[in-house]
């Protein structure tokens, strides 16, 4: 019995040592994985800080371009109205000598005949000018009729012309390039033989 009695002895110190050691490994181990989770809370930690700070750079980046965006468009609209502006200036240079022509036709003394000569020359100035602006009359007279550029006032019955050929031009219209600015008040032929 005192054999046995010593086993069961060194049995009870042997496992006191396993327990004691196991529980050892235990806190270490929780240790570890404490640190372990610290170090991972760390980790996202960071990269939230390094997310929230691209969030931040990006949405300041985007703040600037708006602002860019929105000053260019400003800048667009400015330099468009000035555009016009002086496109205009152009238009009003060319007409200024058709008035200067005007003022000295009704500052001038003569005749009838004069005066009318002096009116033509001004009003082919005037055509002159228009033209250099890119205006041009619609041709009406002879021509068929085209409701695109002739607004007909007026169908005269008649064997002379064509049917639907422009007779008469009541008020001449205007193109400017390719586009009609006023269509040309016209007489038009209704011919019911042709």
């Amino acid at each position: 019995m005192g054999k046995a009695n010593r086993e069961s002895e060194t049995g009870a110190l042997d496992l006191e040592r396993e327990l004691t050691a196991g529980n050892g490994d235990d806190q270490s181990s929780a240790a570890k994985g404490a640190d372990a989770s610290a170090a991972a809370e760390n980790a996202l930690e960071t990269e939230l800080q390094k997310v929230k700070a691209e969030r931040d750079s990006l949405l300041d980046r985007l703040a600037r371009a708006q602002a860019e965006f929105e000053n260019a468009r400003r800048r667009a609209i400015k330099e468009h109205q000035e555009f016009r502006d002086y496109a205009m200036l152009d238009a009003i240079k060319s007409l200024l000598p058709v008035i200067d022509s005007f003022e000295r036709a009704l500052l001038a003394k003569s005749d009838a005949g004069d005066f009318r000569g002096g009116i033509e020359l001004i009003y082919k100035q005037l055509q002159d000018a228009l033209a250099k602006l890119g205006v041009r009359p619609v041709p009406a007279v002879g021509e068929p009729f085209d409701p695109h550029y002739h607004e007909a006032i007026e169908m005269v019955e008649t064997a002379e012309a064509a049917d639907h050929e422009v007779l008469e031009e009541l008020q001449r219209g205007y193109k400017f390039k390719d586009r009609l600015l006023r269509p040309a008040m016209v007489k038009v032929a209704k011919n019911p033989g042709k």
